[in-house]
């Protein structure tokens, strides 16, 4: 019974989210770009607790058997980590004057983050069996998955001082769909030791925006948020010149409206009667007859009402430093980190190569939401026409048994005189 809620209530409502990076951020492209009209996708997902292949069974559907599940408990710890980010955009920078231009955007964000414990992960995918006459502990988990679209408006001002650029811009939000839910520290389940008794301990507090009003055109909350950015040259003893870049995006909340339900929980349900030798296989008719919502309900308080969340803020620097005569040859490292995630501080190294308009770059980063990433990308830059694709978590691709980490970015620009 906990198995087929697990699936039901978690990921088949979580799925919804990400069925339909590189950093997020239409400001770093633009030393690039310049003047122009880009279409932008940024992709990335991880864990440090599931493999590869699990995690696409999750999210894409089909049969999750015993060897991928084997796989992914030998990289549990006692708590995990999740993430998805995806974002796809259309922006254009437009003339100013000679010291900077306008920034028109629109954009769609999906994201979703998740904390869970070792004994959450046994008893969905192994029932309870395994448990008998011990308490699973599955406290401290998370889940935050959201939804929403934006109209941005900022400027860049690309003449600071001759070399520097300070970038800012503004977003009005439509959040589309939230589904929030934290346990607190007395959430477990006992089983007793011949299977006569269940023992569900609930302390969560769950959030859930309008479940009938979840397509693109639904308009469920509305929000604001700000990005910053700043990139100057300076003087350093290695290579022939350095740049600093620092970004900020994604400051700002959603205020869900009043169709939306908050559920808080502290309460036991104890099953008894029952031989229960395992929850994932249960055959009593009465037993099949409890359904997510008739447990939802009996185990927690309901409320409709309007609330507000942060949604996570990205944060990215990087430092380049450029060798040779020609500056062919660039040497990247950076720090990223996002707040309201369950995001641990990402540490990367990227060195790049330049041929005539082309450049090759290659990427590995530890942090995150997996332990080591490695990827490549490919840009084309001419007079005219901006191409950049790649990958900065290619692990999860070539090794998805044994390894976790999947993303893609791309960006085309036309650019203008």
């Amino acid at each position: 019974m906990i198995k087929k809620n697990c699936h039901i209530i978690l990921f088949n409502l979580l799925c919804c989210f990400v069925l339909k990076a590189q950093y997020n951020t239409e400001f770093i492209n633009y030393d690039n770009t310049k003047r122009s009209v880009s279409v932008n996708l940024d992709f990335d997902a991880g864990s440090n607790g599931i493999s590869s292949s699990l995690s696409n069974k999750l999210i894409w559907g089909g049969y999750v058997d015993e060897s991928i599940k084997k796989e992914s408990s030998k990289h549990l710890k006692q708590l995990n980590n999740f993430g998805i980010n995806l974002n796809y955009d259309v922006s254009t920078f437009i003339k100013g004057n000679n010291k900077f231009d306008f920034l028109i955007g629109f954009k769609n964000q999906e994201v979703l983050n998740a904390s869970y414990t070792k004994d959450f992960f046994n008893l969905m995918f192994y029932g309870n069996s395994k448990y008998k006459g011990q308490t699973a502990d599955l406290s401290n988990c998370n889940i935050n998955a959201l939804r929403f679209q934006e109209v941005k408006f900022g400027a860049i001002v690309h003449r600071v001082d001759s070399v520097g650029k300070i970038g800012v811009s503004i977003s009005f939000l439509k959040g589309e769909q939230l589904f929030y839910l934290k346990t607190n520290k007395n959430s477990n389940l006992y089983t007793a030791i011949d299977g006569s008794e269940l023992i569900f301990n609930s302390n969560f507090n769950l959030a859930i925006s309008d479940t009938n009003n979840k397509k693109l055109a639904g308009f469920n909350g509305i929000g604001a948020s700000a990005d910053i950015f700043f990139e100057t040259s300076y003087k350093s003893k290695i290579g022939k010149r350095s740049v600093l870049i620092a970004n900020a995006n994604n400051i700002g909340f959603l205020h869900w409206l009043n169709n939306s339900v908050q559920y808080s929980s502290d309460s036991s349900i104890r099953f008894s009667g029952y031989n229960i030798n395992n929850i994932v296989d249960l055959k009593d008719s009465t037993l099949n007859r409890i359904t997510k919502d008739t447990l939802l309900n009996g185990l927690s308080n309901a409320r409709r009402e309007n609330f507000n969340t942060n949604i996570p803020t990205n944060l990215v620097i990087i430092n380049k430093i450029y060798f040779g005569k020609d500056e062919l040859v660039c040497m990247q490292t950076g720090f990223r980190y996002i707040f309201n995630a369950n995001y641990t501080p990402y540490f990367f190294l990227e060195p790049e190569y330049k041929y005539k308009n082309v450049t090759f770059g290659l990427h590995t980063g530890y942090g995150g939401y997996v332990r080591l990433n490695v990827g490549a990308s490919v840009t084309w830059n001419s007079k005219n026409w901006f191409l950049r694709l790649g990958s900065h978590s290619l692990q999860g691709y070539f090794f998805p048994k044994s390894s976790s980490g999947q993303g893609l970015f791309f960006s085309f620009a036309k650019k203008f005189k």
